[in-house]
């Protein structure tokens, strides 16, 4: 979930496939915005020899909106490269990899970021390296260390792409058993006995383009503002990825070799918005979509098919939800406008009537002294729906949210059902330990140390 299976085409094309999004101010660095992209969901750390990699025929891009216009205004553009040094082996790796410049390692990638503004494109660096998967203790001992030399700094940016663990955490298996949420599945329609939440994600990785730019590289006045109030204070935020318009196999060659224009495939601004909100005859057509079209999007946030699901997979539970017919407002501020100054005091992430799938961060607010995993509804105005966090629990936010408990913050006429401000789906990031210092994400699990599951009917 988040955006880890959200399209029946784009489940096809992991590589190509977007799994979330994150933007916040940099924690270890107050000046800077650090933006993180991440793809290639449900990655098994074992699954050699043809370890996960990024696709040297995808584009990936990271889009910043400053003009209200919920258009690219800037874009970081990323495009690999993967050699292999040895042609007469399978292997991955021929021995330990010791660095990333190790001989040793058969299969390196790298890649280069552009910067794309007003049109015009700017190379800032390229031939930058990325760290190989984590094979194991052998093939890749102190990970960590080849990690840390796969950061790069590039002027005042820093840099990271490569494989980390999957910080999103949410339980699928039970989510998609007709809305079962296992804390509460007591007083499900088809009941059973309430239990802990289950971390799908567990265990998984992802790859992951981590991002840090000072602040007024990307705001609409280049300079670092101060005041939350303005609307220069306001950026918005999301991932895409673009392949050829056709893929044709060369048998000389080997390989699949693209033709004619590049087309977007995938992106992705807030979680769960492709998964949950959008219907699935339309999944594709909105990953194809920019997010300056999504006003033909906006039904669906306003009558959210789930808000109406809720009462009747819970009968009694949500009475006041079950009778509330207006547009949703609230979820419309949330995800395709942002919030307006005086609807949350102190706060606002509005960029303007324009409706726009993105993330939405007002850089203005400075990092939280002591984080609150459920960011605005928790009282923590640096947390999503402020941008996004890589510790922001936004299952729970986005599931209180649609429940009803931001309704009264555009109709006081509203009372959220008490389950409202309860429901969630009982899970943690059980994955791996989160960073507050660059590049955030844990390490990802190794390929000799996971333990694979158990099957159960």
């Amino acid at each position: 979930m988040s955006s880890h299976r959200e399209a029946p085409e784009m489940a096809k094309d992991p590589v190509a496939d977007s799994t979330d999004v994150y933007a916040f101010v940099s924690p270890d660095r107050p000046d800077t915005v650090t933006l993180i992209a991440n793809y290639i969901p449900f990655q098994a750390p074992d699954g050699g020899p043809n370890f996960y990699e990024f696709g040297d025929d995808v584009i990936y891009d990271i889009h910043i909106s400053n003009q209200g216009r919920a258009t690219q205004d800037i874009t970081y553009r990323f495009h690999f490269h993967t050699e292999v040094r040895n042609s007469k082996t399978f292997l991955y790796n021929t021995g330990p990899i010791t660095s990333i410049a190790s001989t040793s390692w058969n299969r390196p990638q790298f890649y280069s970021l552009t910067r794309i503004k007003n049109g015009t494109s700017k190379v800032l660096a390229s031939k930058l390296a990325c760290p190989p998967v984590n094979v194991g203790p052998r093939s890749t001992p102190n990970y960590s260390d080849l990690a840390a030399q796969a950061v790069h700094k590039v002027g005042k940016r820093r840099v990271f792409a490569g494989q980390r663990a999957d910080a999103f955490h949410v339980d699928l298996g039970s989510v998609f058993d007709l809305g079962t949420l296992r804390p509460f599945e007591n007083l499900h329609l088809i009941p059973t006995p309430a239990a802990p939440g289950v971390n799908s994600l567990q265990g998984y990785n992802v790859h992951s383009i981590v991002l840090q730019v000072p602040i007024s590289e990307v705001t609409r006045k280049g300079d670092r503002p101060t005041d939350p109030a303005k609307a220069s204070s306001v950026i918005g935020v999301w991932a895409s990825a673009q392949r050829r318009k056709s893929r044709i196999f060369d048998r000389d060659q080997g390989a699949y070799v693209g033709h004619g224009p590049w087309d977007q495939v995938s992106r992705l601004g807030n979680p769960l918005f492709n998964e949950v909100i959008v219907p699935m005859a339309h999944k594709d057509a909105w990953n194809a979509h920019r997010p300056v079209n999504d006003k033909d999007y906006a039904k669906y946030v306003n009558h959210p098919e789930l808000a109406r699901l809720l009462p009747v997979l819970y009968p009694g539970v949500f009475p006041n939800l079950a009778a509330y017919h207006k547009p949703r407002a609230d979820l419309n501020a949330i995800l395709l406008t942002g919030i307006p100054t005086g609807v949350v005091p102190g706060f606002q992430n509005y960029t303007g009537p324009r409706e726009a799938d993105m993330l939405r961060l007002n850089v203005a607010i400075p990092p939280s002294s002591s984080p609150h995993k459920l960011g605005v509804v928790g009282g923590d105005l640096a947390g999503y729906p402020n941008g996004r966090r890589v510790d922001d629990d936004v299952v729970t936010i986005e599931l209180r949210a649609v429940a009803g408990v931001t309704i009264p913050l555009v109709d006081p006429s509203f009372t959220p059902d008490g389950a409202a401000s309860a429901v969630e789906d009982g899970t943690t990031d059980t994955n791996g330990d989160t960073s507050l210092t660059f590049p955030y994400l844990a390490d990802p699990n190794g390929g000799y140390q996971t333990q694979p599951g158990t099957s159960s009917s």
